[in-house]
């Protein structure tokens, strides 16, 4: 028997079809309206951002225009020179609204968890898993490097505290690698803007399957009391992520 979204051979009725053709609709159109804002706050702030972006552009049409005429395929070659611009402006566009917005987040109480939890890849972040109550945190993330400890505040007390669930963790990771850094712009601190091309760096060491077990563990750790003072949710108004508009460009 058919049921209210199947027909009766398992397959989707119209009904359910056209639910799903207006949810596909409403999330582009959400999309679309969210990078259009992301564009126009930005174009407020950034006076060089449309200069550039047109100039990008103009500059590659005209280029694969000349060469075009190399091989008597001006008209031809100019269209595919206008993507290419296109898509180069928004991968400009992209990357000066991320540049942006963590020159605004640094320095800010919970910026190093929003910038964690926005980390582009497959990692494993549980934010403030020790903390002080002047809202120094450590932030613990799990990926193929191994496990990494990410302290935010001020580094004198950081050292301490890092100390501390570093032992915690490697009572339960055995041979994993365990990492260890503060976000600062001092000498031997990971700036924030710079933090996701950080832990991109750091070398493959475990594969998912152990991932998922170091997770189960340290899991097991934090129900246990482990955890650290609460950080605000991030410096972004209104508890707004880069994520989306950065998956929203990735798709242009």
């Amino acid at each position: 028997m058919a049921n209210g979204t199947r027909g009766g051979k398992g397959k989707p009725t119209k009904e359910a079809k056209a639910a799903a053709k207006a949810a596909r609709k409403k999330a582009s159109r959400e999309r679309r309206q969210q990078l259009w804002q992301a564009f126009q706050i930005q174009r407020k702030e950034d006076k060089a951002l449309l200069p550039l972006m047109i100039g990008t552009v103009v500059g590659a049409a005209l280029v694969f225009f000349l060469l075009g005429l190399i091989w008597g395929m001006e008209w031809f070659m100019l269209p595919i020179g206008i993507l290419l611009g296109v898509l180069g402006a928004f991968i400009i566009f992209g990357r000066r609204v991320q540049k942006s917005v963590y020159r605004k987040a640094e320095g800010q109480a919970g910026a190093g968890a929003w910038a964690l939890e926005n980390l582009q890849g497959r990692w494993r972040v549980k934010t403030a898993v020790a903390g002080t109550t002047h809202l120094d945190a450590v932030h613990r993330v799990i990926g193929k490097p191994g496990v990494i400890l990410v302290g935010e505040g001020d580094p004198g007390r950081l050292r301490a505290l890092l100390g501390q669930e570093k032992k915690r963790v490697a009572r339960l990771v055995g041979d994993t690698p365990i990492y260890t850094f503060v976000i600062g712009n001092d000498e031997g601190e990971v700036p924030l803007s710079k933090l996701q091309r950080h832990l991109g760096k750091l070398p493959n060491n475990i594969d998912n399957k152990r991932i998922d077990a170091i997770e189960g563990r340290l899991a097991a750790l934090s129900s246990r009391g482990q955890g650290g003072a609460a950080l605000p949710k991030g410096p972004m108004p209104g508890g707004a992520k880069m994520r989306g508009v950065q998956r929203t460009i990735r798709r242009r």
